[in-house]
């Protein structure tokens, strides 16, 4: 019988070591790898062609947003589930836009992170009634969305992750593959679509859109 495989991806191994306690006691269930940021996540997918990741939000290089983008566009079949300290409305919202089909609190692993991946491999959604509430709150108050990062592209959203996180130009142009010119294009074009004009205006919007966590 074939395994159903899984990979990790959190930036602190302490508690990626949780879940795998959890998820290896499962009858027919391999950890097939583990991620330390959301870049090694995409590729460590590609890859390895895991059944479900499960992925936190505040990663470094690549945030988990972009990370569940990049991983649904490669990996249509790869189910995704968002496995985070942090909830609100916008940002329920903004995960399962971005491809990911389960929600998960780590305060709830013990009690549902089984349930949640069982949940994804019958292709269901899965979200605790603690989500459920923070989705219903909002629709009630009837509050507008807030502006969220989607008038970037995927590599725009890379770069100022990379920027806001402390790479220079350099750097950054080193780790997307391009050259320092191509980087310098692009960190003027970002602030002119958002039009920004300053660092520190980034790093806000940055932080305001779940690109990095403050």
């Amino acid at each position: 019988m074939t395994k159903t495989r899984i990979l990790l991806a959190d930036d602190h191994a302490i508690i990626r070591s949780g879940p795998r306690l959890l998820l290896e006691n499962e009858w027919g269930w391999d950890i097939c790898g583990e991620a330390a940021n959301g870049r090694e996540a995409v590729q460590q997918a590609e890859k390895l062609q895991p059944d479900v990741v499960v992925l936190d939000i505040g990663m470094p290089e690549v945030n988990g947003l972009d990370a569940a983008r990049q991983i649904r566009h490669a990996r249509p079949e790869t189910e995704i589930l968002i496995f985070t300290s942090h909830e609100s409305e916008q940002l329920v919202r903004d995960v399962f836009a971005a491809g990911a089909r389960g929600y998960l609190l780590k305060t709830d692993a013990p009690q549902h992170l089984v349930a949640a991946i069982k949940a994804l491999l019958e292709k269901k959604t899965y979200f605790t009634s603690q989500i459920s509430e923070v989705i219903f709150a909002g629709f009630l108050k009837g509050a507008p969305a807030v502006e969220t990062a989607s008038r970037l592209s995927p590599r725009e959203r890379e770069t100022v992750q990379l920027l806001c996180e402390g790479s220079t130009n350099k750097e950054v142009a080193s780790k997307l593959g391009v050259s320092v010119k191509t980087t310098e294009t692009h960190r003027k074009n970002i602030m002119s679509k958002l039009g920004l004009k300053s660092f520190s205006e980034l790093v806000v919007y940055a932080i305001r859109n779940q690109i990095i966590q403050s």
